[in-house]
């Protein structure tokens, strides 16, 4: 009892919400619903699908009260935990070879080093598991719940190449779990970080025709490039080059093709960033049966280029007065792709210059190409003598979630301070990023505000016409 006393504080409390109506308030615990009680979220979001509820809850002087609820099943109660897991997280015990957080350099903000692999943080966030750190009660709680869909990192079926690469002893049965949640009708998306000369070629095939024989239960299947920065030790683990990305974007066509013939749909995508490296024609919004990995980076440009062709083809002819400059940085991988987004809406926008500024990774190293992973003191180093114009646009994945900080810990103000300009924060999206830039160009500058920025500019390369 005193473990869920300190996972089950309630934070906050719905204003209307059922919770609310009980006089349930922040700091009150909830202790158990209809006698069970709560190990983890997982628990809690299936046990308040009843239409009756019996919930005994706990003041922070001790005293205890029943709630009972008559509801509709889906009718949430209103309340928000100060540990949404309700559980202590499950970190990973896994040594994988790829490992991006293994790569990480020192004295950083200790979030950054945390390895999770908890099913409770799949089911909230999305996140990828390997199923190599839960207890066999844990697979069964997933199956009498009915988890859909389970996110897995899957990376290979062959057992002892897993274990192998993941570095755990258990890391072989991967095949006989994913067999046991088509058994029982669960749906997965899988991912596989394809690591040259460990999981590719031969191997590659080997776990896509493995996963054929579960391939009614799978969503879709993501192969990723592995990630490599210039604090890698291993040195087995090597970049995906051009070569490498020709090949395995053939590879995966050729099981697109048998796929789409033998169960109707393609199941296996590639992501964006092999096309990028090996310079290919990337696929089109249609290419796509949907947009299921978005979050692993397959399909982002083609989404990205579908919503803001939409967006813009509704727009009229846009005459500004005067001229207006932004600058967008973002990744290097992605930067031919930008300047061509650019350019339609300069098309749409007179009088509107729109710079794209690549940014080369020297925090991680230049094998780092997409922009998540910039840090504010590249941004600072590399365009602090740059004319950015009245504005400069990033897109807000280079920030930690809710809060304005990049990477290395510099804040959005020092960067914005540093590099005298303000700095708007764009939606990853082709319809946010349009209208970020619509909000910008509308910003009426008088002709004071432009010469601040241009005095500014001056000012920081000493020019006499400044003083």
């Amino acid at each position: 009892m005193k473990n869920m006393e300190i996972e089950n504080v309630i934070s906050k409390v719905v204003a209307g919400s059922i919770a609310e109506r009980f006089g349930v308030v922040p700091g009150d615990k909830l202790i158990t619903i209809n006698g069970q009680a709560i190990e983890d979220v997982i628990d809690y979001r299936f046990l308040t699908t009843d239409e009756h509820l019996e919930i005994l809850m706990q003041k922070p002087d001790g005293s205890e009260w029943i709630i009972e609820v008559a509801k509709e099943y889906d009718d949430d109660l209103g309340i928000e935990f100060e540990n949404p897991v309700m559980a202590e997280t499950r970190e990973c015990s896994n040594k994988c070879v790829f490992c991006f957080i293994d790569q990480m350099p020192p004295n950083m903000r200790s979030g950054l080093y945390i390895k999770d692999d908890d099913s409770r943080l799949s089911f909230l966030q999305g996140n990828y598991i390997t199923l190599t750190n839960m207890k066999s009660n844990e697979i069964e709680k997933l199956i009498r719940y009915h988890i859909s869909p389970l996110n897995i990192s899957v990376h290979t079926t062959n057992p002892e190449l897993r274990i192998k690469m993941l570095n755990n002893r258990f890391a072989g049965k991967i095949m006989e779990q994913m067999k046991l949640f088509h058994k029982n009708d669960l749906k997965m998306n899988i991912q596989i970080v394809l690591c040259p000369n460990f999981n590719d070629g031969q191997e590659l095939d080997r776990t896509l025709s493995d996963l054929e024989n579960v391939v009614t239960s799978i969503i879709s299947v993501a192969v990723v490039p592995v990630g490599i920065t210039k604090y890698q030790t291993n040195t087995s683990v090597q970049p995906v080059n051009q070569s490498k990305a020709n090949e395995v974007v053939n590879q995966i066509n050729k099981w697109q093709k048998k796929w789409l013939e033998r169960f109707g749909r393609k199941v296996v995508y590639a992501s964006d960033e092999f096309y990028l490296k090996a310079n290919l024609p990337r696929p089109t919004a249609d290419d796509y049966e949907a947009f299921f990995q978005l979050e692993n980076g397959v399909g982002m440009l083609a989404s990205f280029e579908e919503d803001l062709i939409k967006y813009v083809n509704k727009m009229p002819i846009i005459r500004k007065k005067n001229p207006y400059k932004i600058s967008i940085a973002t990744g290097i991988a992605a930067s031919p792709f930008m300047k061509e987004m650019a350019d339609i809406i300069m098309q749409k926008v007179q009088n509107l210059s729109i710079n794209i500024f690549p940014i080369t990774n020297d925090f991680f190293g230049n094998q780092i190409t997409v922009s998540g992973l910039i840090t504010g003191q590249d941004l600072v180093n590399q365009l602090s003598s740059t004319d950015l114009g009245h504005v400069l646009m990033i897109p807000k994945n280079m920030l930690k979630n809710e809060e304005d900080i990049f990477l290395d810990n510099m804040t959005l103000q020092q960067v914005k301070t540093q590099l005298h300009i303000p700095i708007e924060k764009s939606g990853v999206d082709g319809k946010q990023w349009v209208k970020t830039i619509l909000r910008e160009t509308s910003t009426k500058q008088n002709a004071g505000s432009v010469k601040h920025y241009v005095k500014t500019n001056c000012c920081r390369h000493r020019s006499t016409k400044c003083r």
